[in-house]
Order: structure tokens, then C-alpha cells, then sequence
């Protein structure tokens, strides 16, 4: 192979993966917005069909984005799709930029975690019955109007649960058929149901990382296209 093919593949496959060739800012610098905190995590799939990709966290130092760590992320079974035009029940990842309301586990948090941190309990629900009030909240005890059958018993995941953040999709203003229930979490047998997922220690050491103080946002997204993460 000539040796400039061989440069433009190796510049387009370190985009792909959320990275940069030598001389380009980093993500988040390219980016439109980043939240205005100084933390942000990235996922970025290569395109909306993919169900793979990578999430890379970050600090703001001194004015510069510099990568604190990184790690492969699934994503939906479907793939990706552009936030506000989700639909529930479609094991889709919504694209876009995010809060982090809380983090919760059925395990313990990791030493040194400080953000907010819920324990799962026997009577721990996520409620995604869109005929509910609780619809897209922690509930506990699972209301009346919040069937157990469109819901997700937290407790009932065991590994995939054993650490999660909430990631604030269809959370603060929230549209009924939209979503719910959407996390970062650690990764199960496969793809997800719409969530992020990453390996188990790979959670933990985000945990530990993360920072309630540092206002730190969520950004989803494709490395190019109507998704691009960039655009966020």
C-alpha cells in the first residue's frame, strides 16, 4: 500500500473512533456545545446503523480538552437515531447532548465515587409505562398507574445494573413515547435496548471520575452525517 493511502486510512479510522491525526483539536473542541461544564463523555458510533463504537471522557484543563480515558460502547440493537425523533420500544440510541441526573447500582459505588448514587432495592423501578405519571423516573415502590409490564425492575439486572448514570434523554421536559430508561451502564451479552453500555471496570473507573461539580454532560452521536457528534 502507498504510503499516502496508508495516511488517509489511518487519519479516517482515528475519526471513526472519536480521536484525532496529529495538529486537530481534540472532540469536544470540534464540537458546537459541550454543555458549559468542564467534564463530558462521548460515544460515537461510525454510522446510525452501527451498534459498536467508542466513549471517551474528558477533561477541561487550562482551556483544552484532554482525554482522561476511553473504552469500546455498544450501543442500540438498531442503532442510532436522532433524539427528538425517537420512538420508544424501537432499541434505538437517541443522538444528542446530555445531562447526568444521578448514577445508581445495584452494587455498592466504587470507592471514591461522588456523585449522587442510588442503591437499588428489592422495590426499585424505572417506569416506562407511558400511561404512567412516573413515566421516565426512578420509582420506589413502583406507583399504581405504573404497570410492572412496561417497566424495568432494576434489581433484575444484576449485571447490567450493577453500575449505571442516567443519561438525561426525555428526562427533564418529557415527552410521553419518546423513551425511557435510558443509561450508560455495563455492557451485557450483546447490544442494548437503546442504552450505553461499556465493560464493568471501564463503569467503575467512570464513576470514580465523574464530578457533580463539573457540570458533566453526555454527548451520542455518529463521526459524520445528519448525527454527527459534532453537531451537539
Amino acid at each position: 500500500m502507498r504510503p499516502a493511502v496508508a495516511a488517509v486510512l489511518a487519519s479516517v479510522s482515528l475519526l471513526l473512533l472519536g480521536a484525532a491525526p496529529a495538529g486537530t483539536p481534540p472532540l469536544p473542541a470540534r464540537m458546537a456545545y459541550t454543555g458549559g461544564g468542564t467534564q463530558l463523555i462521548t460515544a460515537v458510533a461510525s454510522r446510525t446503523s452501527s451498534t459498536t463504537g467508542t466513549l471517551t471522557w474528558w477533561d477541561l484543563r487550562g482551556g483544552r480538552w484532554v482525554k482522561a480515558g476511553s473504552a469500546s460502547a455498544r450501543f442500540g440493537a438498531k442503532g442510532l437515531v436522532e433524539g427528538v425523533a425517537r420512538k420508544q420500544n424501537t432499541n434505538t440510541t437517541p443522538t444528542g447532548l446530555y445531562d447526568l441526573p444521578f448514577a445508581f447500582g445495584i452494587e455498592a459505588a466504587p470507592s471514591g465515587t461522588r456523585y449522587k448514587y442510588r442503591p437499588v432495592h428489592q422495590s426499585s423501578w424505572w417506569c416506562e409505562d407511558n400511561a404512567s405519571r412516573s413515566y421516565n423516573r426512578w420509582t420506589q415502590p413502583r406507583p399504581s398507574d405504573c404497570r410492572a409490564s412496561e417497566s424495568e425492575h432494576l434489581v433484575s439486572y444484576r449485571t447490567q445494573y450493577a453500575y449505571a448514570l442516567v443519561i438525561g434523554f426525555n428526562y427533564h421536559k418529557r415527552v410521553h413515547g419518546r423513551g425511557a430508561g435510558i443509561f450508560l451502564h455495563v455492557n451485557g451479552r450483546g447490544a442494548t435496548a437503546g442504552c450505553v453500555s461499556v465493560p464493568r471496570d471501564s463503569m467503575q473507573r467512570i464513576l470514580k471520575w465523574v464530578r457533580p461539580w463539573s457540570q458533566p454532560h453526555f454527548a451520542i452521536g455518529t463521526a459524520s452525517g445528519s448525527t454527527a457528534i459534532t453537531r451537539y
